[in-house]
């Protein structure tokens, strides 16, 4: 394959199809699977996590705004796209010509989106975000008996004239604690039925109610209604090791780069930026093209360790923009040009973004997520490359 063999991310579209299945079967018959593939597929490439996912029988997408979902559209994405972020009302002509539904936060957005779809002649798909307990966006309502009056701006909501309301949802916020999480994920799935029981009382129905994130599929299934939301799962990563009901998942994605450079060094030499590495002994020192401006952190510094020719190598020094620098000592006949390993399996070692994540006090989330848009992803199938997305090189 035509890519720069420096630094490259790898994508096994096989354990991708493997988490999809795993995941349809935890998924009650009749009930839709909306593959979240926000982030660029969480940094794993939409476009072609599309393709896969279509061709798999998903019944949605979801992303985080207009961009994304016109990507979508225009890598020949068919299946319904809905937009969970924030879209400015203005592009209520494009989300209608593009066939996007957008959730839709508040009255005072519901009516700005509406008026803007009547001034362009065109109607919304739209899906109303309930805020049951997250308090970052929707329709405030987490307590029924003080937050009645929500009720009636959904309503409202549902009745502008711009707006094609067909669907309804809510986002939990410790759905992935555990039994920590398990009173408050009860009580924001009651405050949402609840709204939806009111709503309908009122004339209001929707064609898809939708709450279950990639935790709530496995731990809390009763909550799994019209369509649920895996995330995270897809790509066989958990959301927390809180789980209770844990499926095997496979991790889809292996960050790999190679050594630049192999010197030998004596006692008492410093390396890397501020000298907060010195040498006790004589060292063989890997330098390796991977930096944090390719989404490996600065912090990973004398924490982590990549894996060259099976065995673990430790950071020595600063991790660089675009470089950083292994103790390789150990390890025999290291030389120019060998395969490294910051995320994946070499032999019988594994480093994991979950271990990458402890190290930086974060979660496997961020970690794959900020894998940069210079470092190419390789598809394998059978493990076999069967194609490249190379940001850099695209037109």
């Amino acid at each position: 394959m035509d890519y720069l063999k420096r630094t490259w991310a790898e994508v096994d579209l096989d354990a991708l199809e493997t988490n999809y299945r795993r995941i349809r079967a935890q998924v009650k018959p009749g009930t839709k699977v909306c593959c979240v593939i926000k982030a660029d597929g969480y940094g794993h490439g939409a476009e072609r996590l599309a393709q896969l996912y279509e061709s798999l029988g998903a019944d949605w997408f979801a992303v985080s705004n207009l961009e994304e979902a016109v990507q979508l559209r225009g890598a020949g994405a068919k299946l319904p796209i809905l937009i969970l972020g924030y879209t400015p009302p203005c592009r209520a002509r494009e989300l209608a010509e593009n066939d996007i539904a957008q959730a839709v936060i508040g009255s005072e957005y519901a009516e700005q989106l509406s008026r803007q779809a009547e001034t362009a002649g065109v109607k919304v798909r739209a899906h109303i975000q309930v805020d049951t307990g997250m308090s970052r966006v929707g329709f405030f309502y987490q307590d029924p008996s003080r937050d009645g009056e929500s009720i009636g701006r959904m309503e409202r909501a549902c009745r502008l004239p711009g707006l094609k309301p067909e669907g309804i949802f809510t986002h939990f916020a410790v759905a992935d604690e555990g039994e920590n999480g398990r009173a408050y994920t009860r009580r924001q799935f009651v405050n949402f039925t609840g709204a939806i029981e009111r709503l309908e009382r009122r004339g209001i129905r929707f064609a898809i109610r939708h709450c279950a994130n990639s935790a709530a599929i496995f731990d809390f299934p009763e909550m799994q209604l019209d369509m649920v939301r895996p995330g995270i799962i897809l790509y066989g990563l958990m959301p927390s090791g809180d789980i209770i009901h844990k499926v095997r998942l496979i991790p889809a994605m292996a960050l790999k780069s190679t050594v630049a450079l192999v010197k030998t060094v004596p006692p008492r030499t410093c390396v890397s930026y501020g000298r907060r590495f010195t040498s006790e002994r004589p060292t063989a020192v890997a330098t390796v093209p991977l930096g944090y401006a390719d989404g490996y952190l600065r912090r990973f510094y004398e924490s982590a360790s990549l894996l060259v020719r099976g065995r673990r190598a430790r950071i020595i020094g600063r991790v660089c923009m675009d470089q950083l620098m292994l103790d390789v000592t150990g390890i025999p006949g290291v030389k120019a040009g060998d395969t490294v390993t910051a995320i994946g399996k070499d032999g019988d070692e594994c480093v994991t973004a979950d271990e990458l994540a402890g190290l930086a006090g974060t979660i496997s989330y961020e970690i794959v997520c900020d894998v940069g848009k210079r470092v190419p992803r390789v598809f394998l199938k059978g493990g076999r490359e069967t194609g490249v997305l190379d940001y850099l090189k695209r037109k």
